[in-house]
């Protein structure tokens, strides 16, 4: 193989992955030091009442949240590439059922681009994504 070809691969996998982890990784840190969680309790989280018990939603809150800041970070640097994706998958089905339960016809413009790059850098070659941390990899 032309050795361009092999660096665009590793360069186009590290942009998808590193771009993905960016992504997911400032929603989580926003809402953690930037919003605050209990600001996107009230204002995500609250109308699901009627729907799911108040401790099942905070679960979630904090259970999608710790997954965005720590999946993100693992991204970026490549580290546990294969768990942070699977984690992050679950999140997006999550989200997707609690926007669709609160409105079953709902904007897709913040979910759609991460299950984009998840599916992606979940069906591209694993050994294309060359650029990251070796100590990590799963």
């Amino acid at each position: 193989m032309r050795e361009n070809q092999t660096t665009n691969r590793a360069a186009g996998m590290f942009f998808l992955r590193a771009l993905l982890g960016i992504i997911v990784g400032m929603q989580g840190y926003g809402k953690v030091f930037t919003y605050g969680i209990w600001t996107i309790y009230e204002s995500s989280f609250r109308p699901l009442e009627t729907v799911f018990p108040k401790g099942v939603l905070i679960a979630v809150l904090y259970f999608t949240t710790a997954v965005e800041l720590i999946a993100g970070i693992c991204l970026i640097f490549g580290a546990f590439r294969n768990w942070a994706l699977y984690l992050l998958s679950l999140v997006i089905l999550v989200v997707s059922f609690g926007h669709g339960i609160d409105s079953p016809i709902w904007d897709l413009v913040h979910v759609l681009p991460r299950a984009i790059l998840i599916g992606s850098l979940l069906l591209l070659p694993e050994d294309w994504d060359k650029w990251r941390l070796s100590m990590f990899r799963n």
